[in-house]
């Protein structure tokens, strides 16, 4: 005589054969990295294109601008272009703010490790 009451033994994580409509599609293993994540790669190529479209846009702005400006400091006077007056103008600007942001950077870290101690 047969046992009718036992039943077949399935997996507790295979999925009913009428659960699964479709292919089979499997979960990435637990090690493989997302496909799709961040690469370093991926972000120099995006900053290459930013980097190309302000070259653009810088080029364009200097052959608008190449009217002649009488440029005066601290004495010394000169004619330059309008555009190269404005760059010069825009690179001290620059300067100055990363002259200002890295001696706050230089602080906080010195007085986290002050506090570290």
């Amino acid at each position: 005589m047969t046992d009718t009451s036992a039943t077949r033994h399935v997996p507790s994580n295979t999925p009913p054969v009428d659960a699964v409509p479709g292919p089979i599609q499997t979960a990435p293993a637990t090690g493989d990295p997302d496909p799709l994540r961040r690469t370093r790669t991926g972000v120099v190529w995006i900053g290459v294109i930013i980097f190309a479209v302000v070259l653009v846009l810088l080029l364009i702005f200097i052959l608008q601008n190449t009217q002649p400006v009488e440029i005066s400091y601290l004495g010394a006077t000169g004619h330059v272009s309008l555009a190269v007056a404005m760059l010069l103008a825009a690179m001290a600007g620059l300067l100055l703010t990363a002259i200002a942001g890295s001696l706050r950077i230089w602080q906080l870290r010195r007085r986290l490790r002050r506090s570290a101690r």
